[in-house]
């Protein structure tokens, strides 16, 4: 897979050198570009911002670098086509199964960093017209800019592509993957500070095990959200 990212602050994208999103960069799993838009600019204070029509506070991203940059950047593999995302409060909720899809069916994603109000829709129009283009949000609060949701987006996705998991069985039995929440998990020692590991954890009998994790996954996915538990019927199976 490869991944480009457009954004004023390409320093913020340099934990993707790390841990295995790192390696995965390393072995050639994982292909990935971080542009400064300021790269675009054509006066001496690179400026990629102006004050939005119609008044207000903030200030707007001016659509000519993004224009350039993004005719560059998606141009730069002849005969691909790349799958645009623009994190945003205001797009569609990021989930794992969207994550799970854009893994699956996507071999190239371009990031689209917006910051201060965002971006000038015209260059929505424009690409959205010439590219498959996504606005998903992290969820329902607001932050400075897009690259903290592309570093979490790029992670929850790029996890997901083949060999970057060293233990694929992990990815089966964790949150979100069946709807539900992930079961707690223990490790030696088996008492701490007063607290046991449950019995049935000992018993090394896998069909109660598997029993026990899955009533944990229930009573724990009911505790704290309820809502992913609507539609699974009443027992929540």
């Amino acid at each position: 897979m490869r991944i480009d990212v457009v954004t004023i602050f390409p320093d913020y994208l340099a934990p993707l050198d790390l841990s295995l999103i790192g390696r995965a960069r390393r072995e050639g799993l994982l292909e990935v570009h971080v542009h400064d838009l300021r790269h675009w600019t054509h006066d001496r204070h690179r400026t990629v911002d102006d004050t939005p029509y119609g008044g207000g506070a903030g200030m707007v991203m001016r659509p000519e670098p993004w224009g350039e940059a993004l005719d560059e950047v998606c141009g730069a593999l002849p005969g691909r086509t790349p799958h645009l995302v623009v994190p945003g409060p205001g797009g569609d909720l990021f989930t794992q199964a969207r994550a799970r899809q854009m893994a699956t069916e996507d071999d190239w994603l371009v990031f689209v960093c917006g910051r201060y109000e965002g971006i000038d829709e015209r260059v929505h129009d424009e690409f959205s017209a010439r590219y498959p283009l996504s606005v998903l949000s992290l969820g329902d609060y607001v932050l400075n800019g897009g690259e903290v949701a592309v570093l979490a987006m790029t992670e929850a996705i790029a996890r997901l592509v083949p060999g970057v998991i060293g233990n694929v069985a992990s990815l089966v039995e964790e949150s979100h993957e069946d709807g539900l929440l992930e079961y707690p998990v223990y490790t030696k020692p088996q008492q701490w500070r007063g607290h046991e590991v449950p019995p049935v954890l000992l018993s090394g009998h896998h069909g109660q095990i598997a029993r026990w994790r899955h009533e944990q996954q229930l009573e724990r996915t009911a505790a704290r959200r309820p809502d992913l538990l609507a539609g699974r019927g009443p027992q929540g199976d």
